[in-house]
């Protein structure tokens, strides 16, 4: 897959799939039990490299306990291993961008003294030095959010923090970003250029993606494959195949099936 820039706002896309045996995170009857409540059991799937994985469910599923399980946040039974071609074990470096943290609106902290103190551990009380600012805007660049860096954290809209947080998880550039409902607080516009900014990023970077979302909307055009989680997985397959199975129905009482393949 190639991205051809065409101007700041847009790009031409090229659907592409994931690769399986370049590397991959396998996970095994994972289980998580909290306080004697069964979180999540039997849990198995792949993440392939270069693969963008939606996770959908109804609001206390398990989508973000399973999350903090990958992110080592949290004990579990069962196995979570990644693997690269030929089969060798490593340790991957994961991004994480959790559900959008909200931020006084009369905050003064900037976007550049946000993210210097948080890669840098650089005080938010001293002016910073050129050379992190220009590592700031280095990291911006991944996610064309050059012009965010001396915005306040607090004015920006739902799409400018993700893009934030986003770049943050970026630095240093992972093999696989996890984000917990990144469209949540973003407008109806904005969610597709978020999406196509995640599919420039995973062939930029040649990295996997895995996200939870309540949009299903996007997920035809955008994920490759859609994991329905309600504390198992109950259906897994392409956005066509589960947006249409009887499983996605049960647990939404939505029937998203439409002639042409398309939900």
């Amino acid at each position: 897959m190639r991205f051809e820039k065409k101007d700041t706002s847009g790009f031409s896309r090229i659907p592409m799939r994931g690769r399986p045996g370049t590397c991959q995170l396998r996970v095994r009857d994972l289980g998580v039990t909290l306080e004697s409540d069964t979180i999540l059991q039997g849990i198995n799937f792949d993440l392939n490299c270069r693969e963008i994985v939606a996770l959908i469910g109804p609001n206390g599923a398990g989508k973000s306990s399973l999350f903090r399980s990958i992110l080592g946040q949290i004990p579990y039974s069962g196995s979570i291993k990644f693997e690269l071609a030929g089969g060798y074990p490593s340790r991957p470096k994961i991004g994480y961008v959790p559900q959008s943290p909200s931020f006084d609106r009369d905050y003064p902290i900037s976007v550049l003294d946000f993210f210097a103190a948080a890669i840098s551990r650089w005080p938010v009380f001293l002016p910073v030095p050129k050379s992190l600012r220009e590592k700031v805007a280095e990291c911006l660049s991944r996610v064309h959010g050059e012009a965010l860096i001396h915005k306040r954290i607090g004015t920006l809209s739902g799409g400018e923090l993700q893009r934030v947080l986003m770049a943050l998880a970026l630095e240093p550039i992972p093999q696989i970003l996890i984000l917990d409902e990144p469209l949540s607080g973003v407008d109806v516009g904005g969610e597709h250029l978020l999406m196509e900014m995640l599919d420039e990023i995973r062939q930029t970077y040649d990295l996997s993606i895995f996200f939870s979302t309540h949009d299903f909307n996007t997920l035809q055009q955008y994920a490759d494959k859609v994991i329905l989680l309600q504390h198992s997985i109950l259906k897994t397959g392409t956005p066509n195949e589960v947006l249409r199975s009887p499983e996605f129905q049960s647990v939404f009482h939505l029937n998203l099936g439409m002639e042409g393949g398309n939900p």
